[in-house]
Protein backbone atom coordinates (compact mmCIF):
# COMPACT_ATOMS: atom_id res chain seq x y z
CA UNK A 1 0.00 0.00 0.00
CA UNK A 2 1.22 3.39 -0.82
CA UNK A 3 2.38 5.36 2.02
CA UNK A 4 0.45 8.13 3.05
CA UNK A 5 1.67 11.91 4.55
CA UNK A 6 -0.36 14.07 6.38
CA UNK A 7 0.23 17.85 5.91
CA UNK A 8 0.62 20.42 8.54
CA UNK A 9 -2.96 22.77 8.86
CA UNK A 10 -0.49 25.78 8.36
CA UNK A 11 1.27 24.73 5.53
CA UNK A 12 -2.15 23.71 4.03
CA UNK A 13 -3.52 26.81 4.47
CA UNK A 14 -0.67 29.05 3.24
CA UNK A 15 -0.93 26.99 0.12
CA UNK A 16 -4.42 27.88 -0.33
CA UNK A 17 -3.30 31.36 -0.18
CA UNK A 18 -0.52 30.75 -2.57
CA UNK A 19 -2.60 28.67 -4.95
CA UNK A 20 -5.68 32.11 -4.97
CA UNK A 21 -3.13 34.41 -5.69
CA UNK A 22 -1.31 32.43 -8.52
CA UNK A 23 -4.60 31.03 -10.50
CA UNK A 24 -7.09 33.63 -9.60
CA UNK A 25 -4.76 37.26 -9.52
CA UNK A 26 -1.25 36.63 -10.91
CA UNK A 27 -3.09 34.44 -14.11
CA UNK A 28 -5.89 34.96 -16.00
CA UNK A 29 -6.25 31.05 -16.68
CA UNK A 30 -4.32 27.88 -15.45
CA UNK A 31 -5.00 24.74 -17.81
CA UNK A 32 -4.05 21.25 -15.70
CA UNK A 33 -4.41 18.96 -18.26
CA UNK A 34 -3.97 15.36 -17.92
CA UNK A 35 -4.33 14.95 -13.75
CA UNK A 36 -5.36 11.55 -14.30
CA UNK A 37 -1.91 10.33 -14.63
CA UNK A 38 -0.88 11.35 -11.48
CA UNK A 39 0.23 8.31 -9.39
CA UNK A 40 -1.43 7.68 -6.18
CA UNK A 41 -0.02 9.53 -3.11
CA UNK A 42 2.68 7.68 -1.59
CA UNK A 43 3.87 6.39 -4.64
CA UNK A 44 7.76 7.78 -4.87
CA UNK A 45 7.51 9.85 -7.70
CA UNK A 46 10.42 12.24 -9.36
CA UNK A 47 8.25 14.69 -11.41
CA UNK A 48 10.51 16.01 -14.65
CA UNK A 49 9.36 19.03 -16.29
CA UNK A 50 11.04 21.48 -19.46
CA UNK A 51 12.04 24.43 -17.34
CA UNK A 52 11.12 27.97 -18.99
CA UNK A 53 10.15 30.64 -16.59
CA UNK A 54 12.17 29.90 -12.96
CA UNK A 55 10.13 29.66 -10.12
CA UNK A 56 6.66 30.06 -12.00
CA UNK A 57 7.43 26.27 -13.21
CA UNK A 58 7.47 24.75 -10.18
CA UNK A 59 4.95 26.72 -8.79
CA UNK A 60 2.56 25.46 -11.34
CA UNK A 61 3.66 22.00 -10.47
CA UNK A 62 3.02 22.09 -6.86
CA UNK A 63 -0.56 23.04 -7.49
CA UNK A 64 -1.49 20.03 -9.22
CA UNK A 65 -0.91 17.63 -6.14
CA UNK A 66 -3.34 17.70 -3.43
CA UNK A 67 -2.12 14.94 -1.30
CA UNK A 68 1.39 15.72 -1.70
CA UNK A 69 4.05 18.55 -0.16
CA UNK A 70 6.46 17.48 -3.09
CA UNK A 71 10.45 18.60 -2.38
CA UNK A 72 11.42 20.65 -5.72
CA UNK A 73 15.41 20.93 -6.29
CA UNK A 74 16.16 24.43 -7.77
CA UNK A 75 19.38 26.16 -8.59
CA UNK A 76 21.36 27.52 -5.13
CA UNK A 77 21.25 31.03 -6.63
CA UNK A 78 17.74 31.10 -7.12
CA UNK A 79 17.15 30.32 -3.92
CA UNK A 80 19.44 32.22 -2.08
CA UNK A 81 18.61 35.40 -4.50
CA UNK A 82 18.16 37.29 -0.93
CA UNK A 83 16.61 36.69 2.58
CA UNK A 84 12.91 37.13 1.51
CA UNK A 85 13.21 34.63 -1.37
CA UNK A 86 15.32 32.22 0.47
CA UNK A 87 12.71 32.50 2.95
CA UNK A 88 9.96 32.21 0.94
CA UNK A 89 10.98 29.08 -1.18
CA UNK A 90 12.70 26.87 1.49
CA UNK A 91 9.02 26.76 2.97
CA UNK A 92 7.52 25.46 -0.36
CA UNK A 93 9.74 22.55 -0.29
CA UNK A 94 12.46 24.24 -2.36
CA UNK A 95 15.86 22.75 -2.23
CA UNK A 96 19.12 24.05 -3.26
CA UNK A 97 21.40 22.66 -5.75
CA UNK A 98 24.87 24.00 -6.67
CA UNK A 99 26.25 23.66 -9.94
CA UNK A 100 29.92 23.56 -11.02
CA UNK A 101 29.92 26.87 -13.92
CA UNK A 102 27.61 28.74 -11.33
CA UNK A 103 28.91 27.87 -8.30
CA UNK A 104 32.12 26.75 -8.13
CA UNK A 105 34.01 23.09 -7.42
CA UNK A 106 34.46 24.11 -3.57
CA UNK A 107 29.96 24.41 -3.69
CA UNK A 108 29.73 20.99 -5.45
CA UNK A 109 30.30 18.98 -2.47
CA UNK A 110 27.20 20.51 -0.65
CA UNK A 111 24.77 18.84 -3.08
CA UNK A 112 25.47 15.50 -1.28
CA UNK A 113 23.14 16.19 1.28
CA UNK A 114 20.23 17.69 -0.45
CA UNK A 115 21.08 14.19 -2.84
CA UNK A 116 20.94 11.83 0.04
CA UNK A 117 17.91 13.77 2.05
CA UNK A 118 16.13 13.72 -1.23
CA UNK A 119 16.27 10.27 -2.45
CA UNK A 120 15.42 9.19 1.30
CA UNK A 121 12.61 11.02 1.21
CA UNK A 122 11.71 9.90 -2.32
CA UNK A 123 11.85 5.83 -1.12
CA UNK A 124 9.64 6.71 1.84
CA UNK A 125 6.80 7.69 -0.41
CA UNK A 126 7.66 11.38 -1.26
CA UNK A 127 7.48 13.26 -4.51
CA UNK A 128 10.36 15.37 -5.68
CA UNK A 129 10.63 17.59 -8.43
CA UNK A 130 13.55 18.39 -11.07
CA UNK A 131 14.00 20.33 -14.17
CA UNK A 132 16.40 17.91 -16.07
CA UNK A 133 18.17 20.96 -18.39
CA UNK A 134 19.68 22.23 -15.26
CA UNK A 135 18.95 25.74 -16.07
CA UNK A 136 15.62 27.88 -16.81
CA UNK A 137 15.22 28.47 -21.20
CA UNK A 138 14.36 31.92 -22.38
CA UNK A 139 12.82 29.88 -25.52
CA UNK A 140 10.10 27.60 -25.83
CA UNK A 141 12.81 24.60 -27.16
CA UNK A 142 13.67 21.56 -24.65
CA UNK A 143 17.49 21.66 -23.98
CA UNK A 144 19.54 18.69 -22.60
CA UNK A 145 18.83 16.47 -20.03
CA UNK A 146 21.58 15.82 -17.15
CA UNK A 147 21.28 12.91 -15.70
CA UNK A 148 21.31 14.11 -12.19
CA UNK A 149 17.29 12.92 -11.93
CA UNK A 150 17.84 9.14 -13.32
CA UNK A 151 20.38 8.66 -11.04
CA UNK A 152 18.60 9.63 -7.85
CA UNK A 153 15.71 7.46 -9.04
CA UNK A 154 18.22 4.47 -9.54
CA UNK A 155 20.01 5.36 -6.21
CA UNK A 156 16.85 5.30 -4.50
CA UNK A 157 15.29 2.28 -5.52
CA UNK A 158 19.05 0.86 -4.61
CA UNK A 159 18.68 1.82 -0.88
CA UNK A 160 15.16 -0.35 -0.45
CA UNK A 161 17.43 -2.95 -2.19
CA UNK A 162 15.20 -2.31 -5.39
CA UNK A 163 11.65 -3.61 -3.74
CA UNK A 164 9.90 -0.51 -4.32
CA UNK A 165 9.18 0.81 -7.61
CA UNK A 166 9.84 4.32 -8.63
CA UNK A 167 8.26 6.80 -10.94
CA UNK A 168 8.77 9.07 -12.92
CA UNK A 169 6.53 11.29 -14.11
CA UNK A 170 7.00 13.58 -17.26
CA UNK A 171 5.49 16.85 -17.77
CA UNK A 172 5.48 20.16 -19.35
CA UNK A 173 3.94 23.66 -19.00
CA UNK A 174 3.56 26.41 -21.86
CA UNK A 175 3.00 30.29 -21.28
CA UNK A 176 1.24 32.77 -23.09
CA UNK A 177 3.16 35.30 -22.40
CA UNK A 178 7.01 35.13 -20.07
CA UNK A 179 6.20 38.51 -18.45
CA UNK A 180 4.04 40.76 -17.05
CA UNK A 181 0.30 39.16 -15.24
CA UNK A 182 -2.97 38.09 -16.33
CA UNK A 183 -1.44 35.67 -18.84
CA UNK A 184 -2.47 32.04 -19.55
CA UNK A 185 -0.21 29.02 -18.15
CA UNK A 186 -0.76 25.27 -19.30
CA UNK A 187 0.39 22.45 -17.57
CA UNK A 188 0.46 18.88 -19.02
CA UNK A 189 0.85 15.70 -17.26
CA UNK A 190 2.20 12.59 -19.20
CA UNK A 191 1.96 9.53 -18.83
CA UNK A 192 4.42 7.77 -15.49
CA UNK A 193 7.77 6.00 -16.24
CA UNK A 194 8.22 2.82 -14.25
CA UNK A 195 11.97 2.26 -13.53
CA UNK A 196 11.31 -0.89 -12.17
CA UNK A 197 11.93 -2.69 -15.64
CA UNK A 198 15.06 -1.48 -15.81
CA UNK A 199 16.24 -2.48 -12.46
CA UNK A 200 18.58 -5.53 -13.47
CA UNK A 201 19.85 -3.67 -16.30
CA UNK A 202 20.87 -1.14 -13.83
CA UNK A 203 22.86 -3.55 -12.20
CA UNK A 204 25.13 -4.01 -14.34
CA UNK A 205 25.20 -1.18 -16.58
CA UNK A 206 23.85 1.77 -14.99
CA UNK A 207 24.66 4.50 -17.33
CA UNK A 208 22.62 2.13 -20.10
CA UNK A 209 19.75 2.10 -17.49
CA UNK A 210 19.88 5.92 -16.42
CA UNK A 211 20.05 6.71 -20.69
CA UNK A 212 17.44 4.76 -21.93
CA UNK A 213 14.81 5.86 -19.09
CA UNK A 214 15.63 9.41 -19.75
CA UNK A 215 14.88 8.72 -23.42
CA UNK A 216 11.63 7.52 -22.62
CA UNK A 217 11.21 10.96 -20.86
CA UNK A 218 13.05 13.29 -22.94
CA UNK A 219 10.36 12.22 -25.78
CA UNK A 220 7.10 12.53 -23.94
CA UNK A 221 8.06 16.17 -22.62
CA UNK A 222 9.43 17.16 -26.04
CA UNK A 223 5.67 15.30 -27.46
CA UNK A 224 3.75 17.33 -25.25
CA UNK A 225 5.25 21.00 -25.11
CA UNK A 226 6.09 23.10 -28.30
CA UNK A 227 9.76 22.67 -29.14
CA UNK A 228 10.83 25.18 -31.11
CA UNK A 229 14.61 23.42 -32.41
CA UNK A 230 15.44 25.63 -35.47
CA UNK A 231 17.08 28.07 -33.42
CA UNK A 232 18.75 30.00 -35.88
CA UNK A 233 15.29 31.25 -37.27
CA UNK A 234 13.56 31.04 -33.84
CA UNK A 235 12.86 34.92 -33.89
CA UNK A 236 11.13 34.44 -37.20
CA UNK A 237 9.44 30.99 -36.21
CA UNK A 238 7.91 32.77 -32.97
CA UNK A 239 6.61 36.01 -34.64
CA UNK A 240 4.91 33.68 -37.25
CA UNK A 241 3.20 32.16 -34.49
CA UNK A 242 1.86 35.44 -33.13
CA UNK A 243 0.54 36.70 -36.91
CA UNK A 244 -0.71 33.54 -38.33
CA UNK A 245 -1.23 31.46 -35.14
CA UNK A 246 -5.44 32.08 -34.79
CA UNK A 247 -5.40 31.72 -38.40
CA UNK A 248 -3.89 28.47 -38.93
CA UNK A 249 -5.62 27.26 -35.87
CA UNK A 250 -9.04 28.02 -37.40
CA UNK A 251 -8.35 26.66 -40.46
CA UNK A 252 -7.45 23.43 -38.57
CA UNK A 253 -10.72 23.49 -36.58
CA UNK A 254 -9.51 24.05 -33.51
CA UNK A 255 -10.88 27.30 -31.29
CA UNK A 256 -7.72 30.20 -31.15
CA UNK A 257 -9.35 31.16 -28.13
CA UNK A 258 -9.04 28.11 -26.31
CA UNK A 259 -5.25 27.93 -25.27
CA UNK A 260 -4.65 24.74 -24.95
CA UNK A 261 -5.91 24.22 -28.63
CA UNK A 262 -3.71 27.36 -29.85
CA UNK A 263 -0.64 25.30 -28.12
CA UNK A 264 -1.98 22.47 -30.75
CA UNK A 265 -1.93 24.40 -33.43
CA UNK A 266 1.39 26.47 -33.10
CA UNK A 267 3.09 22.48 -32.27
CA UNK A 268 1.61 21.79 -35.98
CA UNK A 269 2.81 25.13 -37.92
CA UNK A 270 5.99 24.85 -36.55
CA UNK A 271 6.27 21.28 -37.80
CA UNK A 272 5.11 22.20 -41.46
CA UNK A 273 7.56 25.09 -41.22
CA UNK A 274 10.49 22.71 -39.78
CA UNK A 275 9.29 20.33 -42.85
CA UNK A 276 8.86 23.05 -45.62
CA UNK A 277 12.21 24.17 -45.23
CA UNK A 278 13.73 20.87 -45.67
CA UNK A 279 11.39 20.44 -48.79
CA UNK A 280 11.93 24.53 -49.91
CA UNK A 281 14.95 25.93 -48.02
CA UNK A 282 15.06 29.23 -50.58
CA UNK A 283 10.89 29.87 -49.83
CA UNK A 284 11.24 29.29 -46.39
CA UNK A 285 14.28 31.48 -45.74
CA UNK A 286 12.58 34.31 -48.21
CA UNK A 287 9.74 34.19 -45.20
CA UNK A 288 11.74 34.23 -42.51
CA UNK A 289 12.89 37.31 -43.87
CA UNK A 290 9.72 38.90 -44.62
CA UNK A 291 8.71 38.68 -41.27
CA UNK A 292 11.49 39.81 -39.39
CA UNK A 293 11.22 42.95 -41.71
CA UNK A 294 7.91 43.19 -40.68
CA UNK A 295 8.55 42.73 -36.91
CA UNK A 296 10.97 45.44 -37.29
CA UNK A 297 8.48 47.72 -39.21
CA UNK A 298 6.06 46.92 -36.32
CA UNK A 299 8.43 47.96 -33.91
CA UNK A 300 9.64 51.20 -35.36
CA UNK A 301 6.13 52.33 -35.42
CA UNK A 302 5.42 51.73 -32.15
CA UNK A 303 2.76 49.43 -32.69
CA UNK A 304 2.06 45.27 -32.85
CA UNK A 305 0.23 43.52 -35.64
CA UNK A 306 -3.07 43.50 -34.12
CA UNK A 307 -3.33 46.90 -35.22
CA UNK A 308 -2.56 46.15 -38.68
CA UNK A 309 -4.64 43.23 -38.78
CA UNK A 310 -7.88 44.56 -37.13
CA UNK A 311 -6.93 47.81 -39.77
CA UNK A 312 -9.63 49.97 -37.33
CA UNK A 313 -11.61 52.41 -38.23
CA UNK A 314 -11.51 56.05 -37.03
CA UNK A 315 -15.11 55.43 -35.25
CA UNK A 316 -14.09 52.31 -33.47
CA UNK A 317 -11.04 54.06 -32.31
CA UNK A 318 -13.00 57.13 -31.19
CA UNK A 319 -15.29 54.61 -29.43
CA UNK A 320 -12.45 53.49 -27.64
CA UNK A 321 -11.22 56.44 -26.48
CA UNK A 322 -14.65 57.39 -25.01
CA UNK A 323 -14.78 54.10 -23.54
CA UNK A 324 -11.54 55.07 -21.47
CA UNK A 325 -13.63 58.41 -20.07
CA UNK A 326 -15.98 56.83 -18.98
CA UNK A 327 -14.20 54.19 -17.71
CA UNK A 328 -11.86 56.09 -16.03
CA UNK A 329 -13.22 57.24 -12.62
CA UNK A 330 -13.47 53.30 -12.16
CA UNK A 331 -9.73 53.02 -12.89
CA UNK A 332 -8.48 55.85 -10.63
CA UNK A 333 -11.02 53.94 -7.83
CA UNK A 334 -9.08 50.72 -8.63
CA UNK A 335 -5.68 51.87 -8.29
CA UNK A 336 -5.58 52.20 -4.54
CA UNK A 337 -4.17 50.07 -3.20
CA UNK A 338 -3.73 47.91 -6.47
CA UNK A 339 -1.03 50.61 -7.75
CA UNK A 340 1.53 50.22 -5.19
CA UNK A 341 0.98 46.13 -5.16
CA UNK A 342 1.89 46.84 -9.50
CA UNK A 343 4.80 49.06 -8.54
CA UNK A 344 6.94 47.98 -5.86
CA UNK A 345 8.02 44.68 -7.14
CA UNK A 346 9.81 46.48 -9.87
CA UNK A 347 11.69 48.09 -7.46
CA UNK A 348 13.57 44.54 -7.75
CA UNK A 349 12.96 43.69 -11.14
CA UNK A 350 14.75 46.71 -12.60
CA UNK A 351 18.23 45.33 -10.89
CA UNK A 352 17.44 42.02 -12.62
CA UNK A 353 20.26 41.08 -15.41
CA UNK A 354 18.13 37.57 -16.52
CA UNK A 355 14.70 39.08 -17.00
CA UNK A 356 13.46 35.61 -16.90
CA UNK A 357 12.93 36.27 -12.83
CA UNK A 358 10.65 38.86 -13.45
CA UNK A 359 7.44 36.69 -12.88
CA UNK A 360 9.28 34.67 -10.11
CA UNK A 361 10.09 38.13 -8.26
CA UNK A 362 6.77 39.81 -8.63
CA UNK A 363 4.95 37.08 -7.46
CA UNK A 364 7.19 36.47 -4.64
CA UNK A 365 7.10 39.95 -3.43
CA UNK A 366 2.78 40.05 -3.99
CA UNK A 367 2.31 36.80 -1.68
CA UNK A 368 5.12 37.65 0.95
CA UNK A 369 4.77 41.65 0.97
CA UNK A 370 2.88 43.64 -1.36
CA UNK A 371 -0.60 42.15 -0.64
CA UNK A 372 -0.43 41.33 2.90
CA UNK A 373 0.76 45.12 3.67
CA UNK A 374 -1.62 46.65 1.70
CA UNK A 375 -4.77 44.82 1.96
CA UNK A 376 -3.92 44.53 5.59
CA UNK A 377 -3.64 48.72 5.35
CA UNK A 378 -7.05 49.33 3.57
CA UNK A 379 -8.71 46.83 5.84
CA UNK A 380 -7.57 48.72 8.83
CA UNK A 381 -8.04 52.45 7.05
CA UNK A 382 -11.61 51.39 5.82
CA UNK A 383 -12.45 50.08 9.07
CA UNK A 384 -11.14 53.82 11.05
CA UNK A 385 -13.33 55.96 8.21
CA UNK A 386 -16.18 53.58 8.01
CA UNK A 387 -17.21 50.90 9.70
CA UNK A 388 -16.76 46.52 9.88
CA UNK A 389 -19.14 45.77 6.85
CA UNK A 390 -17.32 48.38 4.57
CA UNK A 391 -13.74 47.01 5.33
CA UNK A 392 -14.64 43.82 4.64
CA UNK A 393 -16.91 44.74 1.50
CA UNK A 394 -14.22 46.79 0.11
CA UNK A 395 -11.16 44.74 1.07
CA UNK A 396 -12.72 41.55 -0.48
CA UNK A 397 -13.11 43.77 -3.91
CA UNK A 398 -9.49 44.46 -3.75
CA UNK A 399 -8.33 41.62 -6.10
CA UNK A 400 -11.19 42.03 -8.76
CA UNK A 401 -10.33 45.62 -8.69
CA UNK A 402 -6.98 44.90 -9.70
CA UNK A 403 -7.73 42.88 -12.99
CA UNK A 404 -9.50 45.79 -13.79
CA UNK A 405 -7.04 48.37 -13.29
CA UNK A 406 -4.49 46.14 -15.07
CA UNK A 407 -7.22 45.17 -18.12
CA UNK A 408 -7.87 49.47 -18.37
CA UNK A 409 -4.14 50.10 -18.61
CA UNK A 410 -3.37 47.21 -21.37
CA UNK A 411 -6.78 48.59 -23.10
CA UNK A 412 -5.34 52.11 -22.65
CA UNK A 413 -2.25 50.82 -24.27
CA UNK A 414 -4.36 48.97 -27.33
CA UNK A 415 -5.90 52.12 -27.68
CA UNK A 416 -2.89 54.03 -27.81
CA UNK A 417 -1.30 51.88 -30.63
CA UNK A 418 -4.44 52.03 -32.51
CA UNK A 419 -4.45 55.93 -32.68
CA UNK A 420 -0.78 55.74 -33.43
CA UNK A 421 -1.05 53.51 -36.47
CA UNK A 422 -4.06 55.76 -37.58
CA UNK A 423 -1.83 58.73 -37.85
CA UNK A 424 1.04 57.10 -40.00
CA UNK A 425 1.03 58.42 -43.21
CA UNK A 426 -1.08 56.72 -45.43
CA UNK A 427 1.87 55.19 -48.04
CA UNK A 428 3.54 53.96 -44.68
CA UNK A 429 0.59 52.26 -43.11
CA UNK A 430 -0.08 50.82 -47.18
CA UNK A 431 3.29 49.74 -46.91
CA UNK A 432 3.05 47.75 -43.35
CA UNK A 433 -0.14 46.20 -44.43
CA UNK A 434 0.92 44.59 -48.00
CA UNK A 435 4.14 43.28 -46.29
CA UNK A 436 1.58 41.31 -44.01
CA UNK A 437 -0.57 40.43 -46.97
CA UNK A 438 2.28 39.27 -48.76
CA UNK A 439 3.92 37.06 -45.38
CA UNK A 440 -0.09 35.51 -45.28
CA UNK A 441 -0.29 34.85 -48.67
CA UNK A 442 2.93 32.91 -49.15
CA UNK A 443 2.39 30.78 -45.48
CA UNK A 444 -1.30 30.25 -47.03
CA UNK A 445 0.44 29.15 -50.20
CA UNK A 446 2.92 26.58 -48.57
CA UNK A 447 1.07 25.35 -45.55
CA UNK A 448 -1.41 22.75 -45.55
CA UNK A 449 -4.50 22.32 -42.89
CA UNK A 450 -7.00 20.47 -42.16
CA UNK A 451 -10.28 20.92 -42.30
CA UNK A 452 -11.79 18.01 -41.34
CA UNK A 453 -10.20 17.76 -38.01
CA UNK A 454 -12.91 17.75 -34.78
CA UNK A 455 -13.05 21.24 -33.22
CA UNK A 456 -12.17 21.26 -29.97
CA UNK A 457 -14.21 22.88 -27.14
Amino acid sequence: MPKTHKQNIIYQLFRCYLRLIHDRLFYKRVHRIGLENMPAEGVPLIVTSNHQNCLNDPLGLIFCFRDRKPHILARADVIEYNCLTRKFLRSIGLLPTFRLNFDGEDALARNNSTFSESETSLIDGNTIIMFPEGVHQDKRWLGPFSSGYTKMAFEAAQMDNFQTEVFILPCCNHYSDYYGIQNELIIKIGKPVSIAPFYELYKTKPRTAQREVSALVFSQIESMMLDITDLDNYEAIDFLRGIYGRRFASANNLNPNHFPDQLEADKMLVAQLDALKAEKPDVVASIYNKALEYKQMLTDSRITDLEVARNASGTQTLANVLSLIILAPAWIVSLCPNLLIYIVPNIFINRLKDKMFEGTIRYTVWVLLTIPLFYTLTFVLSLWLANIWVAIIYTSMLPALGIFAWNYWQFLKRTCRMVRFGRLKADKRQQISNLRSEIIGLLNEQITTNNKGKRHK
